[in-house]
């Protein structure tokens, strides 16, 4: 009898193939759960950051905001008056009285924001006067270099400068004679001092003190205490002339006189500042108000009288 099951063959299905086959499905489930995973999470981090950053600048514009209306606020009355108190307490023969700084605090105060002071002199008060006019521009203009560049180190929120006086104490009849002779030409009492070669004018301080409308100036300096020194009469021509040369802003401006009561204050200030333009001299202030001139001027003052004795 014939076999019919010879050819017959069996075929077996190992379990390992399925195995395999669920292995490959489960791999490829987990690989696109993280990429699913990967995904909401970069985008849940994106927004979180934008969210994050957008809070980040607001506070930030706010922050800015909140300072400059800070810093263009003027000062209350009573933080100025206690500066002025604690300033003319001090010891120091140096520092200012109370009736000194007084004046100039008032005129600080009413000026129109932004003020732009200019100081002849680095003093004891040089801080009072960056606060009292925090609104506006203040430039400090000193004979010492050493000294102008350790105020900046020290307090780099003070700008000043420093100038080589040519000048002498002892000289200063010779260059008030100077300057009225040569009053229509090199020292016009209207002019652009950065080009200037009157001997009293001061000529070397950067471009932009001379385009500067200064509404206040205080000449505090340079030291004047014996012959040799510079004296303060290129301080005080260059004020005058400053005054008088404005471009622009209020018409008027303020020229305090420092020490008053000593000699080249007294003749200087008469000379260049003149007499009809004292508005008040208290303590050893001067207060001076004039006001912008005609180019074509050629007279300091409206009367001719000369303070130099013959």
């Amino acid at each position: 009898m014939k076999n019919t099951n010879t050819n017959t063959k069996l075929i077996l299905l190992h379990p390992y193939i399925q195995k395999q086959g669920n292995s490959n499905r489960l791999w490829l489930l987990a690989f696109i759960s993280i990429l699913t995973l990967a995904f909401l999470a970069t985008l849940i981090y994106t927004r979180d950051r934008e969210s994050t950053l957008n809070n980040t600048n607001t506070s930030i514009i706010s922050s800015v905001i909140s300072s400059t209306n800070a810093v263009s606020a003027p000062l209350p009355a009573t933080v100025i008056n206690t500066l002025i108190h604690y300033a003319s307490k001090s010891n120091d023969t140096y520092h200012m009285t109370y009736s000194d700084l007084k004046p100039i605090s008032d005129v600080l105060r009413k000026c129109s924001s932004p003020c732009n002071l200019l100081v002849f002199g680095l003093t004891p008060e040089t801080l009072l006067w960056k606060a009292l006019n925090h609104n506006g521009k203040t430039v400090f203009i000193d004979e010492n270099r050493y000294y102008a560049a350790y105020i900046e180190e020290k307090h780099p929120e003070i700008d000043a400068y420093d100038v080589q006086y040519t000048t002498k104490r002892s000289e200063m009849k010779e260059l008030i004679a100077s300057a009225k002779e040569h009053v229509a030409n090199e020292c016009k009492p209207v002019q652009n001092l950065l080009f200037s070669d009157c001997k009293l004018g001061i000529n070397d301080l950067p471009n932009h003190v001379y385009e500067v409308d200064w509404d206040v100036i205080l000449v505090d300096g340079p030291r004047g205490d014996w012959p040799e020194a510079p004296g303060r009469m290129s301080a005080i021509f260059t004020a005058g002339v400053l005054a008088r040369s404005k471009k622009g802003g209020n018409p008027k401006t303020h020229v305090f006189l420092h020490d008053f009561s000593g000699e080249v204050e007294q003749v200087c200030g008469n000379e260049f500042l003149c007499k009809e333009n004292l508005l008040e001299a208290s303590g050893s202030m001067g207060h001076y108000v004039l006001e912008r001139m005609n180019e074509s001027s050629v007279q300091y003052c409206k009367g001719s009288s000369s303070s130099l004795s013959t």
